[in-house]
């Protein structure tokens, strides 16, 4: 973790002008193509929700910005960030999840099923405290959303990237499913958020490149 020099920072004008706001966020929801990916991972036995946490994780940490945390007063940039998703319980109240990312998708696929295990078996919304290298990731399965809204704190702002996917459907030969990132637009702007998409995409294209 690295602590970002404020006065040689190049997106201190920009960080001061989004920091002002009462809400700072930017959203941005897209259909990505899961074609190959479903495919690939129905071939080799692999769920479908880790591989996109899978993807969505990597393709996050890719990006500087999207490592990047408010505390205070200080910029931190993490080298790597963590995956924390919702996991349904039996009594359809839901609990967080948090695993280690691991650049070996098998392991990673691995830590998932154990976490989702563990997390239906003691539900809790309780996140570590003291830690904010998180991607935090939820998902919709039963909509096929086109926008999404989440719980936000705004007093202060906090600046954790929320990652949404939804229901996959045809559209032709193609498989769509929705993809959402919300970030603080004082950290990230578009330009990172259009990376991020891109990122994902190639791997949804390619996921033999990451295992299997």
């Amino acid at each position: 973790m690295k602590i970002i020099d404020r006065a040689t920072w190049k997106r201190r004008e920009h960080f001061e002008f989004y920091s002002r706001l009462d809400f700072p966020y930017l959203n941005i929801t897209a259909n990505m193509d899961i074609t190959h990916l479903y495919t690939w991972v129905k071939h080799n036995g692999y769920s479908l929700f880790a591989a996109v946490t899978y993807i969505v994780t990597r393709a996050g940490n890719a990006i500087p910005e999207l490592r990047q945390r408010i505390r205070g007063e200080q910029i931190v940039e993490h080298e790597v960030i963590r995956p924390a998703f919702t996991v349904l319980a039996a009594d359809e109240t839901f609990g967080f999840a948090t695993i280690d990312y691991n650049p070996d998708f098998p392991l990673f696929h691995a830590s998932v099923q154990a976490a989702i295990e563990a997390t239906r078996r003691d539900p809790n919304i309780h996140d570590e405290p003291g830690r904010d290298d998180m991607f935090f990731l939820t998902t919709v399965p039963w909509v096929s959303f086109t926008q999404i809204s989440h719980p936000l704190p705004l007093k202060p702002p906090d600046s954790f990237p929320r990652i949404s996917w939804g229901k996959f459907f045809e559209l032709g030969d193609k498989r769509l499913m929705p993809l959402s990132l919300l970030a603080n637009h004082a950290l990230v702007d578009g330009l990172h958020v259009g990376r991020f998409f891109e990122g994902v995409q190639a791997m949804l294209d390619a996921p033999i490149t990451f295992g299997g």
